[in-house]
């Protein structure tokens, strides 16, 4: 009997303590595990995965990545996808999803959710996203920029606190200081912001400081920024960034 299954697993942060449970039966589960080059580095060594054929590929091969799945998996293997931090949240499982959607395939998906970037690096800087949040990626590789624009614009009125993910490459060097001045434009300048790099991995560091400073402080394509909403504070050790709920203390 072919089995005919695709899992698209979320990985965490990458190292095995923040992988769940589901996410390692997934890949104990497969034939063949496929994923990004950095990703399938992150699992090679796992238990699970011994014993399986792992396929790597380099950036920007998504959809060949997906397409290989299917073709696998309508051959009657089982094949778990896997990427970095909830695979629901800028990650595979969308493009999973769509291609076996348009191509009508007869193939099981099962989507394993992950800790998110935004969630590893809100515990890392303290509770910044008790209320409210929105998540704004500013990539503009598929999105124009044009409405990213607005997005950031209509979080900063909204006062939510706004997670930034993708906040700058060599390749988009300056989106970060546009988001910066639109924000100026609608929260307080001295609103918190927590920077974090390379959250639960090897080189991990966190900065905390204010919207009007922040693209002073080291960000690159390894870091999320979070911007705190109007009731945001800083810890007095200036450590710890927190939003209240709300309640009475």
């Amino acid at each position: 009997m072919n089995q005919k299954k695709i899992y698209v697993t979320g990985l965490g942060p990458g190292n095995a303590d923040h992988m769940t449970g589901a996410a390692l039966a997934s890949m104990a589960d497969a034939d063949i595990v496929v994923g990004y080059k950095t990703y399938i580095d992150l699992i090679k060594d796992l238990d699970c995965v011994q014993g399986k054929t792992l396929k790597a590929s380099g950036m920007r091969k998504e959809v060949d990545r997906c397409q290989e799945c299917l073709d696998l998996a309508l051959e009657g293997k089982t094949v778990t996808l896997v990427s970095s931090g909830d695979a629901g949240v800028y990650g595979m499982a969308g493009i999973m999803l769509e291609l076996v959607e348009k191509q009508k395939a007869d193939v099981e998906v099962e989507v394993v959710p992950g800790i998110s970037a935004v969630n590893a690096a809100a515990s890392i800087l303290g509770a910044p996203l008790m209320h409210d949040y929105a998540v704004i990626s500013l990539s503009n590789l598929l999105t124009d920029w044009e409405l990213i624009k607005k997005r950031i614009r209509c979080a900063g009125e909204g006062d939510f606190v706004i997670a930034l993910y993708n906040p700058k490459s060599k390749g988009r060097p300056t989106n970060i200081n546009t988001c910066q001045e639109i924000l100026l434009q609608v929260k307080d300048p001295k609103t918190p912001v927590g920077i974090v790099q390379n959250a639960m991995r090897d080189g991990q560091k966190k900065c905390i400081t204010t919207l009007d400073q922040m693209c002073d402080q080291e960000i690159n394509m390894f870091s999320l920024v979070i911007i705190g909403n109007s009731k945001t504070y800083v810890t007095d050790d200036g450590q710890t960034m927190i939003t209240p709920r709300g309640y009475t203390l």
